[in-house]
């Protein structure tokens, strides 16, 4: 294989982004990377981040994160938020410290949002503040997420005119920007920090059948191996709710639903439905990143087409 001759020459390392839809054999595909290759491996999946949310995440088992070093999984509780900003500063730090060790920074996953982030660079927003998120929940609890984006119009018109009414994580942000820094989150966005312009893999499908096929085989194979009872764990916390950003997860937020309605007759179905709509909108996202050097990860050789790709990009000055 090209990648195995490349190892006798000298190979520049440099941080190298995989991304892809859910589903597409990222994980697989950088796990053969390591085989030949001293990898790290940084994971830009917000669902990962999560402790306890294993089977639903489709987490890389103990064997794998065992194999090879694994990067922003399992760093914080269901409870806690994890912005894009937050990853982008931890993916780079980690990258250096890689790189510093003579090793691979291999950047793998499926939010979008994170990827957009370190490509483009972060506006220098304000962090979350807990009082004023609280505040801003209650006053929506009494006059309704419509009318809290009725005041945004009045001070981010910008940002409101992006928004549904109802949108309440994306108003709650907004307000709260608003209210620290004092100028509108659309005005913050325009004042970014500089991007990076590392290399990016996308695996995506030609046939989106073949996708289609995988992520229902997928879903059945979770609901399998326990995820009912993941989510049971979950909610028997006391802690969690659909409100969160963790337990709106696609499957998550399906299994949660079902365990409130006891109808778990159409789970398959609305969970299988969910996750090919968020294929759909990663796949929308990547077409939107023009640097991108797509690999069909329906071809039987997608794998040494992404290994062939790994060496071109390493053997470049």
């Amino acid at each position: 294989m090209a990648l195995s001759r490349a190892l006798g020459k000298v190979l520049n390392f440099r941080p190298i982004c995989i991304a892809g839809p859910t589903g597409s054999g990222k994980t697989a595909a950088a796990l053969a990377a390591a085989e030949l290759l001293p990898v790290e491996i940084i994971s830009v999946d917000s669902a990962l981040v999560y402790r306890g949310m294993d089977i639903g995440t489709a987490k890389p088992s103990k064997a794998e994160l065992a194999a090879v070093p694994h990067h922003l999984i399992d760093i914080i509780e269901p409870t806690e938020a994890y912005s894009a900003a937050e990853f982008v500063r931890a993916a780079r730090t980690l990258a250096d410290e890689i790189l510093a060790r003579g090793k691979l920074p291999l950047l793998v996953g499926g939010t979008m949002l994170y990827f957009k982030a370190l490509f483009d660079g972060l506006s220098d927003m304000p962090q979350a503040d807990e009082a004023l998120r609280a505040e801003i929940d209650a006053r929506a609890a009494e006059q309704g997420w419509p009318a809290l984006h009725a005041e945004l119009a009045r001070r981010d018109p910008v940002t409101a005119a992006r928004l549904a009414p109802n949108d309440s994580q994306r108003i709650q942000r907004a307000l709260e920007v608003c209210t620290l820094a004092g100028r509108p989150m659309s005005e913050l966005h325009q004042q970014r920090s500089e991007g990076v312009d590392w290399p990016l893999l996308s695996l995506e499908p030609n046939e989106r059948g073949w996708l289609h096929e995988r992520l229902a085989l997928r879903f059945e194979q979770m609901l399998e191996a326990g995820l009912v009872d993941e989510v049971k764990a979950l909610r028997a916390r006391g802690d969690l709710s659909l409100e969160l950003p963790s337990m709106r997860c696609v499957g998550y937020r399906q299994v949660w639903e079902a365990l409130d309605s006891g109808d778990f007759a159409s789970l398959p179905e609305r969970g299988i439905a969910a996750t090919r709509q968020l294929a759909k909108r990663q796949i929308t996202w990547l077409r939107s990143m023009p640097q991108r050097q797509v690999i069909a990860c329906d071809d039987p050789q997608a794998q040494p087409a992404l290994l062939a790709a790994l060496q071109r990009i390493l053997s470049t000055p």
